[in-house]
C-alpha cells in the first residue's frame, strides 16, 4: 500500500526519537554500570596516591589534613582506615572500627570467593571486586601500604551504582516515551503544513496529465518560497500547454484528414489498377489463346475441343472468384461492410469449416488434428470469421507439406482473449515475406500459388476483417511448418 508523505515524515521523527531512546538505554544498560565502576576505581587509587603523599609529607595525621580526608570519603562514598604495623587505627571515617578492621583482615588473609575480581595489582596496592559475605553485596577494594609504611584499605559499595543505573534507566524509559508521543503530534502538524500544498500541486499535475487545464494553484507567488514559486510555474506550464494543444490538435486533425484522405484515394486507385491489370493479364491470355485455338480448329477432335473449352471455363471462374474477392476486401477497406458484433460458440464454426474441407484434405493425404473443447464464446461477427477461418483452412491445405498435418488450437495470450490458431506442417515463410503476405495480391511462391487458383487477396481480406473488428492477426514460423492466428474477445 503506497504511503502518504506525511505518514512517512511521521515514522522518520519518531524512528530517530524511538532509536535514540532505544540507543541511549542500552548504553545505560550495558554500559554505565561498567562507567561507574571504571570512575570508582579511579577515585579510589586518587585518594589512595593523596594520602601516600600526604602520609610522606607527615600531614596526614595532622588536622590541617581532615577537611581533605573528609572529601575524599564523601565524594566516592569510600570507608578508608589506616593501620599501623601492630593494628593500631591510625586514621578513618567510620564509627564502627573493630568491623572495618576485621573486614581488612577478612580481605588480606581470608578466604577468597569465587565471585571476587582482582582489577589490577601494583608494588604499592591492590584493587579488586570483592563479594561481601555478611553484607551480601559487592564492594571495590583497595589495600596497600603507604609512603609511610602504614597499611590502608578504601572500600565502596556497588549496590548505589547499580541502584542508579536501574533509576537512571526507567527515567529515560518514562522520557522517551513521552518524547516520542510529543514528535509524533510534532510531526503530524509539521507534515501537514509541509505536505498540504504539496497535494494541492499533485492533484493539479495529474489533472494536467488528463489534459485539464482549469485547475490553478491559488497561492502561487513568483516571490514565494520553493511550494509557490514550483505552484506560479505550474501556472504557467498548464496556460501553456492548453493553448499550445488546442491549436496543434486543431491544426492537426484538418491536415491528417486531407492527407490521409488524399494519399489513401491516390495510392489505393494506383495499387488496385496495378495489380488487377497484372492478375487479370494471364488468365485473359489464355482465355484469348484457347479461344483462337478453338476459332482456328487447331485440334479437330472433341477430346482436345473439350479440354480447350475447361480451360477457359475455369479462367473464368478464377477471374470472377478474384473479382468478388476484390469488391468484398474494398467494402471492408472503405468501411461500407457492417460488422454485426454477437456472441457466437467459435468451437462449433471450426468444426463447420474442417467438415466443409475434408474432401480437399482426404484428396490430398491430410490429417486434421483438432484440440478445442466442445463449446467456446466469443465476440464478433460470426459470418466474418467463418470467412477468416475458411481462409486460413484453405492457405493450410494448399501449402501443407512434410508430415502433411493440420493442426487446430487455442490459446489465451490474456485472461479476456482467445486465440484460434491454425498450423501446417512444411516450409517456413521467408521472414522477408511474413510482413508482406497481408498486402492484396503479395504471392511467396507464385507458380504454386497459380497452381491451385490462388489469388492473393485471401489474407488481405483476413487482416481487413480482423481489423474492422479491432482485433489481431498474425503468423509465426516453427521449425516444420506455419501457424496463422487471430484473437477475439471472450
Amino acid at each position: 500500500m503506497k504511503k502518504s508523505l506525511t505518514t512517512r515524515i511521521i515514522f522518520i521523527i519518531s524512528g530517530l526519537v524511538a532509536g535514540a531512546i532505544v540507543f541511549c538505554l542500552l548504553l545505560n544498560f550495558f554500559a554505565l554500570g561498567k562507567f561507574y565502576t571504571y570512575r570508582q576505581e579511579k577515585e579510589l587509587v586518587n585518594a589512595y596516591e593523596i594520602m601516600s603523599e600526604a602520609s610522606e609529607d607527615g600531614t596526614l595525621y595532622d588536622d590541617s589534613f581532615s577537611v581533605t580526608f573528609e572529601n575524599l570519603s564523601a565524594r566516592g562514598n569510600m570507608r578508608i582506615m589506616v593501620l599501623a604495623s601492630d593494628g593500631t587505627v591510625l586514621q578513618t571515617n567510620v564509627n564502627d572500627r573493630e568491623t572495618l578492621r576485621d573486614d581488612f583482615a577478612e580481605i588480606m588473609f581470608g578466604q577468597d570467593d569465587e565471585r571476587d575480581e582482582s582489577l589490577e595489582e601494583t608494588d604499592e596496592y591492590s584493587l579488586m571486586l570483592k563479594f561481601d559475605r555478611r553484607l551480601n553485596q559487592e564492594h571495590l577494594v583497595l589495600w596497600g601500604t603507604l609512603e609511610d609504611g602504614n597499611l590502608i584499605l578504601i572500600r565502596t559499595p556497588l549496590e548505589s551504582i547499580q541502584q542508579s543505573a536501574q533509576i537512571a534507566s526507567v527515567f529515560l524509559l518514562i522520557v522517551g516515551l513521552i518524547a516520542i508521543a510529543v514528535s509524533i503530534i510534532v510531526g503530524i502538524v509539521l507534515s501537514r503544513r509541509i505536505t498540504r500544498p504539496i497535494q494541492t500541486l499533485q492533484e493539479i499535475s495529474k489533472r494536467m496529465v488528463d489534459l485539464d487545464f482549469e485547475a490553478k494553484y491559488k497561492n502561487a507567488d513568483p516571490h514565494g518560497d520553493e511550494i509557490d514559486q514550483l505552484g506560479d510555474h505550474m501556472n504557467r506550464l498548464s496556460e501553456t500547454l492548453e493553448g499550445t494543444i488546442s491549436e496543434l490538435k486543431s491544426a492537426n486533425v484538418e491536415l491528417q484528414k486531407d492527407i490521409e484522405q488524399k494519399t489513401e484515394i491516390d495510392e489505393m486507385r494506383k495499387e488496385f489498377l496495378s495489380n488487377v491489370s497484372h492478375e487479370l493479364k494471364t488468365p485473359l491470355a489464355l482465355i484469348q489463346g484457347y479461344a483462337e485455338g478453338l476459332q482456328m480448329c487447331i485440334n479437330e477432335d472433341q477430346e482436345s475441343r473439350d479440354y480447350y473449352c475447361e480451360v477457359i471455363i475455369d479462367e473464368a471462374a478464377k477471374m470472377n472468384r478474384m473479382v468478388k474477392k476484390l469488391l468484398t476486401l474494398n467494402q471492408l477497406e472503405f468501411g461500407n461492410e457492417q460488422v454485426v458484433m454477437e456472441r457466437f460458440n467459435i468451437s462449433e464454426l471450426v468444426r463447420g469449416v474442417a467438415n466443409a474441407t475434408a474432401i480437399l484434405r482426404d484428396q490430398n493425404g491430410i490429417r486434421l488434428e483438432m484440440d478445442i473443447p466442445d463449446e467456446t464464446f466469443v465476440w464478433g461477427d460470426e459470418f466474418k470469421i467463418e470467412e477468416v477461418v475458411t481462409n486460413y483452412m484453405s492457405n493450410a491445405v494448399n501449402h501443407c507439406d512434410g508430415e502433411k498435418v493440420i493442426r487446430i488450437f487455442y490459446s489465451e495470450p490474456e485472461d479476456a482473449l482467445l486465440r484460434v490458431s491454425v498450423f501446417n506442417t512444411g516450409q517456413p515463410i521467408p521472414e522477408d515475406d511474413l510482413e508482406q503476405i497481408w498486402i492484396k495480391f503479395y504471392k511467396v511462391d507464385k507458380a504454386r500459388t497459380r497452381a491451385y487458383g490462388g489469388s492473393g487477396i485471401g489474407l488481405s481480406i483476413v487482416k481487413a476483417i480482423m481489423d474492422s473488428m479491432n482485433q489481431k492477426c498474425g503468423v509465426t514460423n516453427h521449425e516444420n511448418g506455419v501457424e496463422f492466428w487471430f484473437e477475439l474477445s471472450k
